[in-house]
């Protein structure tokens, strides 16, 4: 490809009174920043990060910007010596789409480290339809089973279960064994949730009636552990009811930031929270997440927790991500 050639983005762009605007517009390479590794993009996803930042929710670091925090694309030019042109990749985090440009994107340019090369179990669309969501879903699957847990006569809970991380973590704990429930504010969505394997599925509003006042409250011991995404009240009335020594793998705020909760089930329970990031995760660290989805993933998972859009469907599709509305993964095809 040579810099005379165009390619179509979504670009976001800051006005003199710092107001966003966001739009598909044609470039040319010579537009893209410097890195080692240029790459055509064939898919992209759609996350719960980029709607908010096309929704002006102060994620984007720099303008003007291209967004998208996951991609998935043939290497076309290459300075580094670990990737050739052919070369299949994949790229999660590094802060791309939100300081550095991404992934909803015809072509882009990017440093070399933040690339793995792709699993050669999935195509390229395969891996957006994991993306960041699934990856970090298998992140808390690890973390999980790194602090003990096993399957047993307890199920595993998972908030936020019909959104992207969620999704994932539902198949990937019920393929391993684990008996699941799945919390949701979306009774119609059952079926779904029990077709991938969840044994449960858990009313939201369950969880996310405020305590009173001063009152200290142990719930049941009724989780072996749990895997959150959404975080604020919902996230306060799991703790409680994780059994003794189990762990929460916290990954997500779709429901807000503030926690409000005691010591007890710290220092009465030994239960653990454990953080999961996946935009900074060690490159090894990410290639064990891989290389785990590979032998847990099948092409009839995938196929029943994705939607594909398109560039230009971006823009409607953002809001029903932000409101909850959106059930599973959204690929977006590039090309």
């Amino acid at each position: 490809m040579t810099s005379a050639h165009t390619f179509n983005a979504i670009v976001v762009r800051q006005d003199e009174n710092k107001q966003l605007h966001s739009s598909i517009e044609t470039l040319t390479v010579d537009d893209l920043p410097k890195g080692d590794v240029l790459v055509k993009v064939m898919y992209s996803s759609l996350n719960f990060k980029d709607a908010a930042a096309l929704a002006n929710r102060s994620i984007l670091r720099q303008f003007p910007i291209i967004p998208g925090i996951d991609f998935a694309g043939v290497v076309e030019h290459s300075t580094d010596a670990r990737y050739q042109p052919g070369d299949e990749v994949v790229l999660t985090g590094w802060q791309v789409g939100e300081l550095h440009w991404g992934g909803l994107s015809q072509y882009a340019r990017v440093n070399a480290d933040w690339l793995v090369k792709k699993p050669k179990k999935f195509s390229l669309h395969d891996c957006m339809a994991i993306g960041t969501a699934g990856l970090t879903a298998m992140l808390c699957v690890s973390a999980l089973e790194e602090q003990g847990l096993r399957p047993n006569e307890k199920e595993v809970l998972v908030t936020g279960a019909v959104g992207g991380v969620g999704s994932v973590a539902v198949a990937l704990l019920a393929r391993k064994g684990y008996k699941v429930a799945a919390l949701t504010g979306r009774p119609e969505a059952d079926a779904y949730l029990h077709e991938l394997g969840a044994t449960s599925v858990v009313p939201r509003d369950e969880f996310s009636t405020p305590k009173r006042p001063g009152r200290m409250t142990m719930d049941k011991e009724t989780f072996s552990g749990a895997i959150d995404v959404v975080g604020g009240a919902v996230l306060s009335a799991v703790l409680p009811r994780i059994a003794y020594g189990g762990s929460v793998a916290v990954c997500g705020l779709a429901g807000g930031a503030d926690l409000d909760t005691t010591v007890f089930p710290f220092i009465l329970r030994g239960i653990r929270m454990i953080g999961i990031d996946s935009v900074r995760a060690p490159t090894e660290r990410r290639l064990q997440a891989w290389n785990a989805l590979a032998e847990l993933v099948t092409a009839d998972d995938l196929k029943k927790m994705y939607t594909d859009i398109t560039l230009d469907q971006v823009f409607d599709t953002c809001p029903l991500l932000l409101a909850g509305k959106v059930q599973g993964r959204c690929v977006v095809r590039l090309w």
